[in-house]
């Protein structure tokens, strides 16, 4: 049985929910360099959505590598802005491509990849999530004690100044991820 806050809020369930996020899973094998020279390699061939990009990168990679949605698109936006992929619009689709900086970008990477190229895992994945640390899942984990105390005891103003500050957290570490 399991109890909850008169608010509706259940510690349980959020902490199983948080569990879940950090649990390894198959698909958690990428970095932003590995899906950065993946995605570059992967569109020298031809203009793809996001979908044909993670599909195309898991094919090569032989079914051993298929990044997420949350990396490649950050990647791809990161990639537009710095002018190295275009998009266009096809219907509902955003169709990326390689700009003439893109292209370069992605024969200088593929001159300097090791076994590790943007075609392979990248080069922690061989070890295991194991060895990756616990440092980030710990540090959520506290923090999502924290969240729930305010939850249940806090005022709404003290719960709404806790969910700005959440937003803005979760907006830096996005952008901690952006960084090259």
């Amino acid at each position: 049985m399991r109890s909850s806050s008169p608010s509706g809020f259940d510690i349980r369930e959020a902490v199983e929910n948080l569990r879940d996020t950090f649990a390894p899973r198959a698909g958690a094998r990428e970095s932003h360099r590995g899906v950065r020279g993946a995605i570059l390699a992967a569109l020298t061939g031809e203009p793809m959505n996001g979908h044909q990009i993670i599909n195309a990168i898991a094919a090569a990679s032989g079914g051993e590598w298929m990044p997420s949605a949350g990396a490649v698109y950050p990647t791809l936006q990161l990639l537009t802005d710095e002018g190295l992929v275009s998009t266009q619009h096809d219907g509902e689709r955003t169709v990326y491509a390689l700009t003439d900086a893109g292209r370069a970008a992605a024969a200088d990477a593929s001159d300097t990849d090791d076994a590790h190229g943007a075609w392979h895992l990248p080069h922690w994945a061989d070890r295991g999530w194991a060895d990756r640390g616990t440092a980030v899942p710990k540090a959520g984990a506290k923090l999502a004690q924290a969240v729930a105390v305010v939850a249940q005891s806090g005022t709404r103003e003290q719960q709404e100044r806790a969910a700005a500050l959440l937003d803005q957290t979760r907006k830096s570490l996005y952008a901690i991820l952006a960084e090259d």
